[in-house]
């Protein structure tokens, strides 16, 4: 088996890069220290937003509330 080792600079890009590897059926395993497993739709949107979670602590906050106070108009 070989190795390689890939270093991307835009994260959206080493998510794309991942999913097309994935599809790939010779590639056995995919692993890296800092990439977040992201699926398609919101669940990327929660998992960006989960790895601010320290800023976040001991707060009240979700997407809902951050919408209302962006966009008060909106609501």
């Amino acid at each position: 088996m070989n190795q390689i080792t890939i270093q991307v600079k835009d994260p959206k890009k080493t998510r794309a890069l991942v999913s097309f590897l994935k599809t790939l059926d010779f590639v056995e395993k995919i692993t890296s220290s800092d990439l977040l497993e992201v699926k398609p739709g919101n669940k990327e949107r929660d998992l960006e937003f989960s790895a601010l979670a320290g800023i976040w602590a001991n707060r009240d906050i979700t997407f809902d509330t951050l919408r209302q106070s962006a966009w008060p108009e909106r609501s």
